[in-house]
C-alpha cells in the first residue's frame, strides 16, 4: 500500500527589479517546505507574463520597478489571473504606496525588512485566501484614520460635485489645502503620511495644473477654488 500524495506545493513567483534581490528571495523562498518558486521578472510586465505562463499560487511583488510599475502589475493579475495572489514586499511603506497597492487587489504587504519567518506566514496566509500585513504597515494605515480630520465641508477637498478643478488628484487637493493653510512641505509630509520627495513631486504637479509660479499663486487659486481647509 502507498502513502497517499502530500499536498501540492505552493507555487511562489517572484518580481523585483534588482538582481540580487531576485535571486535572495529565490534561495529563501526556495528552502520553505511545500513551497515552490516557479520563476523570477525583472518587472511587472515579466511579471503579468510569467503568471501567465507558469500560473503561480502566490506572486511576490516589489513595487518600484521600471517600464510597469507592481501596483499596475498587480492590476492586471486581478483582472486576468485573479487566482494568483499578490503579496507585496517592498521598500516603501508610506500611505501613497500602501493604498494603491491593496486597491489595486493586493493581498499582503510586507517589507523589505521582513524576517523569513515573516515572509513564509505571509505567503501561507496569502495562498489560505487571508490578508497579511507587516505590523508597520498596520500601524501607518490606523494613525492615517486617526490623523485625518473630518472635512467641515461634505463635498471635501473636492469642492462643489466632488472632483477637484483642473485634473487634480484627490490627494494634490489635500496637499494644496495643507499648503494653503501655511504648512512646511516637512509639516505636510507628517501630516499625510508621505515622504518629502512625494510632497514635492505633488506640489510640482499642482503648479503645473493650476498654472501658479510660486506658493503665494498656489495659495490664492486654493482660495479662489474653495481648496482651503483650517490649520490645526
Amino acid at each position: 500500500m502507498t502513502d497517499a500524495p502530500g499536498p501540492a506545493p505552493i507555487r511562489v513567483l517572484i518580481a523585483d527589479d534588482q538582481r540580487v534581490v531576485r535571486e535572495g528571495l529565490s534561495m529563501l523562498v526556495g528552502l520553505i517546505d511545500d513551497v515552490e518558486v516557479v520563476g523570477a521578472a525583472c518587472d511587472g510586465a515579466e511579471a503579468v507574463r510569467l503568471a501567465h505562463a507558469y500560473r503561480p499560487d502566490v506572486v511576490l511583488m516589489d513595487l518600484r520597478m521600471p517600464d510597469l510599475d507592481g501596483i499596475a502589475a498587480t492590476g492586471l493579475l486581478r483582472e486576468r489571473l485573479p487566482a494568483a495572489r499578490v503579496l507585496v514586499l517592498t521598500t516603501y511603506a508610506d500611505q501613497d504606496a500602501i493604498v494603491p497597492a491593496l486597491r489595486a487587489g493586493a493581498r499582503g504587504y510586507l517589507t523589505k525588512d521582513a524576517s523569513a519567518e515573516q515572509i513564509e506566514a505571509a505567503i501561507r496566509a496569502v495562498h489560505a485566501g487571508q490578508t497579511y500585513l507587516d505590523p508597520a504597515v498596520q500601524e501607518r494605515l490606523v494613525a492615517a484614520v486617526i490623523a485625518r480630520p473630518p472635512s467641515p465641508d461634505p463635498a471635501g477637498p473636492a469642492g462643489p460635485g466632488g472632483q477637484p478643478p483642473d485634473g487634480l488628484t484627490t490627494r494634490e487637493a489635500e496637499v494644496l489645502a495643507l499648503l494653503a493653510a501655511g504648512l512646511s512641505n516637512a509639516e505636510i509630509a507628517q501630516r499625510l503620511y508621505l515622504s518629502h520627495a512625494t510632497v514635492k513631486t505633488h506640489i510640482n504637479r499642482i503648479f503645473a495644473k493650476t498654472g501658479a509660479r510660486d506658493r503665494a499663486q498656489a495659495v490664492r487659486y486654493a482660495y479662489q477654488h474653495g481648496l482651503t481647509t483650517p490649520a490645526e
